[in-house]
């Protein structure tokens, strides 16, 4: 079917995955390495470079960034997409190859985004494992590329975000004003083995419970009072928290008063509070309206936005979904356009 694009807003979809051909060499050279310990990149990226019919079309469309991603979009009625190199991007790597590829990917995209302004955003690649690098290769990204923010693809080895050695990362998004997409990566090895057994380790669950961890880590760990500009962007609705806001308030509240961790110490704000603050809530692939309008109720009308999860639940039809909320025109054209506009600077 064919959605029509519509005068009323312009839709900008803002979790949409690409991938470079340099990438794929590089993820194919690490499934092909015996000691190479990541299972869930092994899941994940053994099935998605297989030669399964399915997923050989999803690789064609993760590298096109051209004539068929377009013609994805002009079906679907997607004015422009928000783009990012697909998960765990550069941060399976070790650091060099990290950042050559971080680089390569960024100037590529940013190829693209010029060739198709009017169609493109772009989120820089940036080697976390490198911190310095990281920060140099954002700057550039934003500065130099144009580029309108950083996508971290949660976990970096099983390290995360809320560890002080990187935020100089933080503190360099939060000086250029460019927001972190906090995208989900499989579980770290510490992490998944009772996800596998049922194959809950991938997007159906795992991914969701993974980012939402590393998000509560961020937040928990001061990171936002020391930054409190800073902007974090979440998919999947929040990857489930804002179903748990009473509940991590009361029970974080609690820990806190009777001092029972030392990485728990008081907060500025309570957890919920730093979702209307500090971060702003995409519909990736959750085209479900219960779901969006309760979204929509706790984190407020200029903290929801509109994506799709291209290519990976590439579904027109769920864009009639996001047509049909009973929003406001004004609160519908902020969450396909505004607020996006506003985050990303576009």
């Amino acid at each position: 079917m064919t959605v029509a694009r519509t005068s009323a807003y312009r839709r900008i979809a803002t979790e949409e995955a690409f991938f470079t051909r340099e990438v794929m060499q590089a993820y194919r050279a690490l499934l092909a390495e015996p000691a190479f310990d990541d299972p869930g990149f092994r899941r994940l990226w053994g099935t998605f470079l297989s030669d399964r019919p399915r997923t050989v079309k999803l690789v064609e469309r993760l590298i096109d960034l051209g004539e068929q991603r377009i013609a994805d979009m002009d079906a679907s009625g997607i004015d422009m997409q928000v783009l990012a190199l697909t998960s765990p991007g550069v941060q399976a790597f070790d650091a060099p190859l990290a950042r050559d590829l971080a680089q390569a990917s960024n100037d590529q995209l940013a190829a693209a985004v010029r060739k198709y302004p009017d169609r493109f955003a772009g989120l820089a690649a940036i080697a976390v494992q490198d911190p310095a690098a990281a920060v140099k290769e954002l700057e550039r990204g934003v500065r130099t590329l144009g580029l309108k923010g950083a996508i971290i693809n949660s976990h970096t080895r099983g390290e995360y975000l809320d560890d002080a050695k990187f935020w100089p990362i933080l503190e360099a998004a939060e000086a250029l004003g460019a927001p972190i997409y906090l995208h989900p990566n499989t579980p770290p090895r510490a992490m998944i083995e009772p996800f596998t057994g049922r194959g809950l380790d991938g997007a159906v669950f795992g991914f969701a419970v993974e980012t939402a961890l590393h998000m509560l880590r961020i937040i928990v760990s001061g990171a936002l009072d020391r930054f409190p500009k800073l902007q974090f962007v979440l998919g999947h609705l929040g990857e489930g928290l804002p179903y748990w806001f009473f509940r991590l308030d009361f029970m974080h509240g609690r820990m806190v008063a009777d001092k029972r961790f030392a990485g728990a110490q008081p907060l500025a704000r309570k957890l919920s509070e730093y979702f209307t603050a500090n971060i702003t809530l995409t519909t990736s692939g959750m085209a479900w309206q219960p779901a969006i309008m309760f979204a929509h109720s706790v984190v407020g009308a200029e903290r929801l936005m509109y994506a799709m999860d291209y290519p990976y639940q590439y579904v027109p039809e769920e864009v009639l979904v996001t047509d049909a909320l009973p929003l406001s025109a004004a609160d519908k054209k902020r969450f396909y356009q505004s607020n996006a506009e506003k985050v990303f600077s576009l």
